[in-house]
């Protein structure tokens, strides 16, 4: 037998299983948070899956495909105006807004990533946000949903979503709840695909993979419209719950790049976890000191720098590296296979 016959591929480790396990305790109690948590609670924890979705999104793009865009806003305000659209214009119930924006933002990515994947680098960047401001103002210019001033989702419509305020609350956060892990296992089972081997090849060198025959075009545009797809799906979601939406809420760079860059960056990019972990310190950090003024934008600013001074690689890229934590490995490894056990021979009765 040769050696490499003696061997097999592994993904996890001791230290990935257990956080594994502590990872599906977690979702088991924020599942349950409806009958735990009150409004205000569920409100908030919505609004961190929307922003944990998001981030995580862009860091497939930023940490995986080399994609540093700074207009995902486009695919959120396109996902909100859609649902609006949707539902005032054609009479669709804003539920099936959602997965019909998600198509509609998969369609649209295939023209854009047409037009900017011909920029690189900086201009890539700066090209996303010129798409964002085009689309911002093309809504500003949809009079039938209320120009620059945008519109509200009449009593009628938000009605139909569910029987009464519990009952709505609560369904659009199970829905919530599910998009942000719908998005987080699409983007596990790309990366532990075929498509997941290209990505790292393409991040670690882009000459060299498009040298070894990888088709590094075809996968960034597979990833940047699934990442578009989940991005319009989550805006949809986001006015949803606002029940209100308007061009510069929609399409704001602040809101849907600007903080999610944020959270990527200090959690770390290029990680599954680091999203997590950045959105989890990024709410604790605005629900302490929101109260301050700007003195809080300051504070943002200053953690932002001390983790790139002193942890390029993000809060969780640092805890891994020292520590070893682990909760979704995505590195292959080779491992000796366990040894066959004999099987035990019947003795001769003569």
């Amino acid at each position: 037998m040769s050696a490499a016959a003696g061997m097999r591929v592994a993904h996890s480790t001791r230290a990935s299983r257990i956080g594994l396990a502590l990872f599906v305790v977690g979702l088991v109690v924020l599942g349950a948070a409806p009958w735990w948590a009150d409004r205000q609670g569920l409100r908030l924890l919505g609004e961190i899956y929307a922003y944990a979705a998001l981030a995580s999104l862009w860091n497939l793009l930023a940490g995986y495909a080399g994609l540093v865009t700074v207009g995902q806003q486009a695919f959120v305000g396109l996902g909100g105006y859609a649902l609006f659209a949707l539902a005032l214009l054609l009479g669709v119930n804003p539920l099936w807004g959602i997965p019909a924006a998600a198509i509609l933002g998969a369609a649209l990515a295939v023209p854009v990533a047409a037009l900017t994947f011909q920029l690189r680098g900086a201009y890539f960047a700066i090209g996303t946000w010129v798409v964002a401001e085009v689309f911002r103002l093309l809504a500003a210019q949809f009079s039938a949903l209320g120009g620059g001033s945008g519109t509200s989702l009449p009593a009628s419509v938000v009605a139909g979503i569910a029987d009464g305020r519990a009952a709505r609350e609560q369904l659009l956060y199970w829905l919530g709840f599910g998009i942000c892990a719908v998005i987080l296992g699409a983007i596990l089972l790309l990366l532990r695909s075929r498509h997941g081997l290209a990505l790292a090849a393409i991040r670690d060198n882009e000459v060299a993979a498009r040298s070894c025959g990888i088709e590094v075009d075809r996968t960034r545009l597979l990833v940047f419209v699934l990442a578009s797809a989940g991005a319009a799906a989550v805006g949809a979601l986001i006015f949803l719950q606002k029940l209100r939406i308007s061009p510069d809420a929609a399409f704001s760079v602040n809101d849907w790049t600007a903080l999610v860059i944020f959270i990527a960056v200090i959690g770390g990019i290029g990680r599954v976890e680091g999203p997590l972990i950045g959105t989890a310190v990024f709410f604790l950090l605005r629900e302490t000191l929101s109260q301050l003024g700007s003195l809080y934008l300051l504070v943002l600013g200053a953690v932002a720098i001390a983790v790139m001074l002193w942890a390029p690689k993000g809060i969780w890229g640092l805890l891994a590296e020292r520590l070893g934590w682990q909760v979704f490995p995505l590195a292959r490894r080779l491992e000796p296979r366990a040894p066959a056990q004999p099987i035990p021979q019947e003795q001769d009765a003569r």
